[in-house]
C-alpha cells in the first residue's frame, strides 16, 4: 500500500479502523473520503443498530455517530455499546449541531467520549479524530500506569478501577478526569486545566461538560474522593 508523504498521521494511523454511523448518505461520503486519505479503514452504517451490527463485525478503535436518526440514534446505540465489553474502552464520538445543547449532556451521560460539530469541516474533523486516537496511543506509554490510594486502585493501562476490590466501570472520559486527579490528591485542578488535559482543544465542551463528569464519578465511586473547591475547579482527595 502507498503512502504519502502529507504528514506523520497517514502512517501511523494506516491500521486503525474507525465506523461511521450516520443516516445521510451526503455525510457518510464526505467523512470516508476525508478518513480514507489518512490511511484509516472506514467502515459505513445507516442507523444506530445497523452501526452496532457492523461494529461487533469490524470492532473499530473509534465510532462516529450520528445523534438523529431512524431506527435508533446515537444516544441508544452509544448507551447500548458501552454496556458490550469489548466496547467500553472504544472511543465515541458524537456529531451534533451547535444548537443541541441538551443532546450533548444526555451524550455524556451514556459515555460519549467527544463531539464534532455540524456543519462538519472536513479539515478540522480530520485533526480532530487525528488528535483523539493520538492521545489514546500516547497514553498507554505512561510510566506510571497504576495509582492506588485509598480504597481504589486506578489502572491506566486497562482502564479499570476498583474499589475495595470491587470493579467499576467508567466510560473512558470518566476514567481519564479520576486518573487525572488522583495522580496528584490535594492538587486543585482549575476547568481550564482540566479541559486543556481530558479534551484537548475540542471546540464543542464547556464547563458543563465537567460538571456532568464530576456528577457521574460522584455517582459511581460516592462523594468522598473528588472535592470541589468554589470558584476554582477541583481536586482528589480523601476525607
Amino acid at each position: 500500500m502507498p503512502t504519502f508523504a502529507t504528514n506523520k498521521t497517514t502512517m501511523s494511523t494506516t491500521k486503525q479502523k474507525i465506523l461511521i454511523v450516520d443516516d445521510e448518505p451526503d455525510i457518510l461520503e464526505l467523512i470516508e473520503y476525508n478518513l480514507k486519505k489518512e490511511g484509516y479503514q472506514v467502515f459505513l452504517a445507516s442507523n444506530g443498530q445497523e452501526g452496532i451490527n457492523v461494529a461487533k463485525k469490524v470492532q473499530p478503535d473509534l465510532i462516529i455517530l450520528d445523534i438523529m436518526m431512524p431506527k435508533m440514534d446515537g444516544i441508544e446505540a452509544c448507551r447500548l455499546m458501552r454496556a458490550i465489553p469489548e466496547f467500553k474502552n472504544t472511543f465515541m464520538v458524537f456529531l451534533t449541531a451547535r444548537s443541541e445543547e441538551y443532546s450533548e449532556i444526555a451524550g455524556f451521560n451514556v459515555g460519549a467520549d467527544d463531539y464534532i460539530a455540524k456543519p462538519i469541516k472536513p479539515r478540522a474533523l480530520v485533526s480532530r479524530i487525528n488528535a483523539i486516537l493520538r492521545r489514546n496511543a500516547s497514553g498507554t506509554e505512561v510510566v506510571e500506569n497504576k495509582v492506588e490510594i485509598g480504597d481504589l486502585v486506578i489502572d491506566r493501562e486497562s482502564y479499570l478501577v476498583y474499589q475495595s476490590g470491587e470493579k467499576v466501570v467508567l466510560a473512558k472520559k470518566e476514567f481519564e478526569l479520576l486518573y487525572l486527579l488522583a495522580s496528584k490528591p490535594g492538587k486543585v485542578y482549575t476547568r481550564e486545566s482540566i479541559l486543556k488535559n481530558i479534551w484537548e482543544d475540542s471546540v464543542v465542551v464547556t464547563n458543563r461538560t465537567i460538571d456532568v463528569h464530576i456528577r457521574k464519578l460522584r455517582e459511581k465511586l460516592g462523594e468522598n474522593y473528588v472535592s470541589t473547591v468554589k470558584g476554582v475547579g477541583y481536586k482528589f482527595e480523601l476525607s
